[in-house]
């Protein structure tokens, strides 16, 4: 068999060798996967059909001679093939084999993922949040989706920067500290302003520091400061630490609005038109040119939206990953195309839109708005369900979903939360192999000689499935794949405990195979909770 870290690569690599061979071309790559029955075998692969045409023969019959070169090539870890349907070929592997994967992954490190073949440098900008208020529960989402993503295109081989932009100008800023300035002087805020008890707090903490109510400018750049260091405790708190906090006041004063508008004004996107600068995006596929600078000399938030790619591009990073709210649809395409325009393709870049999140309890929604202040705050959900099952109830979706958190669900400790369910997973584990160090009690022999319980084949499939599934999971940008795989393991060892014992099994090298296993599913769990940035606990 081959010797590949990958049990599952090698056994792909025994069948396109065999597959080359009676085709005579290099280029045949068949596909293996997990067979969907037990009765259909371990592992299936259409090897036969993709040889059909180029040999000009029936599948079927190429299966059968097939079959006979996998069987020699895999030799005694291979007990059997079957042909099924039109000429797919059923791979029933034998004890062995799961036995010597088991022994592999743990050798080798449980859990391993091999690098992409041309790793990025990607840069992810998630959350950034008006600094106007506390994040909300809302923002939780994009937390949880933006650092479980780049936790994951980070396990993949890429180079990682997980950037907030601060928008720290512009009218929000302009009626936030209009709003500050109004309750320090006992008043309402303003029509467009903040109503939210922390401005309350905010007034009194800049009282109590004798900042003037009159200087809007100063209490704006202290207002949003302040915002800013609660904004970076709530992540802190919920497991994200961003790389860098971008401010937008900083592109106006490194002139990387006009550097920007320059460099695609060289490019001939860029024309001048009634007062204003505008940009060509319509020659990219949007529907109509867009303001980068209005008649007054006002920039636009497209214009500085520009700018701040320009600086993203110039750092020198090869993605630019953009996860941004549901309202955002309309903006990705002139964003698109300004990114064309600026680098001609040579910097990718690409929006994920995130979906609402309803706070359901007691089958009520609650509604979040930051302005209208009646808000559930980032820091009051993770304090009422803890941070573990915050991340998990907001990533165990797509982002595409609107999702609804039951947080009835969320605060309980049974098997129907699902991620109680998979701690619970690891920490059953780990009570297992501390039971398994204090007796002592391996009764001896080989353990990769050792029988394999139906149960233990359907775990030990599913670890396998692990580097796989990353790469999906970073490839289609949808961390809730985990989720749902760190759910499937927890069910294969659930089964596999209920069927097998551990500690004290009979027979020859048994008991000692379990507890490898039982070592590399807990490391394989781990992992997994690692990437959605859930812990994995020992105790429960």
């Amino acid at each position: 068999m081959n010797s590949s870290p990958d049990p599952t690569a090698a056994l792909l690599d025994a069948v396109t060798l065999t597959a080359r061979r009676l085709a005579g071309d290099d280029e045949v790559s068949p596909a293996l996967h997990p067979s969907p029955r037990p009765e259909m075998g371990d592992y299936s692969t259409n090897a036969a059909m993709m040889l059909a045409k180029p040999l000009g023969r029936a599948p079927r019959e190429i299966a059968a001679e097939l079959a006979i070169a996998i069987e020699a090539e895999l030799g005694p870890v291979l007990e059997k093939t079957e042909i099924a349907g039109p000429g797919f070929i059923n791979l029933f592997l034998g004890d062995a084999w799961y036995r010597e994967a088991t022994s592999l992954m743990a050798a080798t490190g449980a859990a391993g993922v091999p690098p992409v073949e041309d790793p990025e440098r990607i840069i992810v900008e998630f959350v950034s949040a008006n600094p106007t208020g506390p994040l909300t529960a809302a923002s939780g989402r994009h937390a949880a989706y933006g650092d479980s993503l780049s936790r994951l295109l980070k396990a993949t081989g890429n180079r990682i920067t997980t950037e907030y932009y601060v928008n720290d100008g512009g009218t929000q800023v302009q009626n936030f500290a209009a709003s500050i300035a109004a309750r320090m002087n006992g008043e309402e805020p303003p029509k467009d302003g903040y109503k939210g008890t922390y401005v309350n707090e905010l007034a009194e903490r800049a009282k109590a520091e004798g900042h003037d109510p009159a200087d809007l400018e100063k209490l704006a750049l202290t207002g949003v400061a302040w915002m800013v260091e609660g904004i970076r405790g709530s992540l802190g708190n919920f497991g994200v630490g961003m790389d860098d906090f971008f401010s937008e006041r900083s592109l106006y004063e490194d002139n990387l609005v006009d550097r920007g508008i320059e460099r695609m004004r060289e490019a001939g996107h860029v024309f001048d038109e009634d007062g204003a600068v505008w940009l060509r995006t319509t020659d990219f596929g949007d529907d109509k040119d867009r303001v980068l600078i209005r008649s007054s000399g006002e920039v636009t938030y497209f214009g500085a939206d520009v700018a701040y790619h320009v600086d993203k591009i110039e750092r020198g990073n090869d993605r630019l990953v953009d996860v941004l709210g549901a309202d955002h649809h309309g903006y990705v395409a002139r964003m698109a195309a300004a990114m064309e325009a600026l680098e001609g393709g040579k910097a990718e870049f690409e929006a994920q839109i995130m979906q609402l999140i309803h706070l359901v309890e007691g089958g009520q929604r609650t509604k979040m708005s930051k302005r209208a202040g009646d808000i559930v705050t980032l820091d009051e959900l993770t304090q009422d369900i803890g941070v573990d099952a915050a991340r998990w109830f907001l990533l165990q979706r797509s982002h595409n979903q609107t999702i609804d958190l039951d947080l009835d669900l969320a605060r309980s400790q049974s098997s129907e939360n699902p991620v109680y369910y998979v701690q619970y997973a690891h920490a059953r584990i780990q009570s297992i192999l501390r039971k398994a160090a204090d007796e002592s009690g391996d009764n001896g022999g080989d353990p990769l000689a050792a029988p394999v319980d139906p149960s233990e084949k359907a775990l030990v499939s599913k670890l396998l499935e692990f580097p796989a599934e990353v790469h999906e999971a970073a490839e289609k940008r949808a961390p809730h794949r985990i989720c749902a795989y760190a759910s499937e393991t927890a069910a294969a060892f659930h089964a596999f405990y209920r069927d097998c014992q551990v500690v004290g099994a009979e027979g020859e090298g048994v008991e000692a195979a379990r507890i490898q296993l039982c070592a590399v599913t807990a490391e394989t769990i781990r992992r997994s909770l690692e990437l959605l940035g859930i812990t994995a606990p020992d105790r429960m």
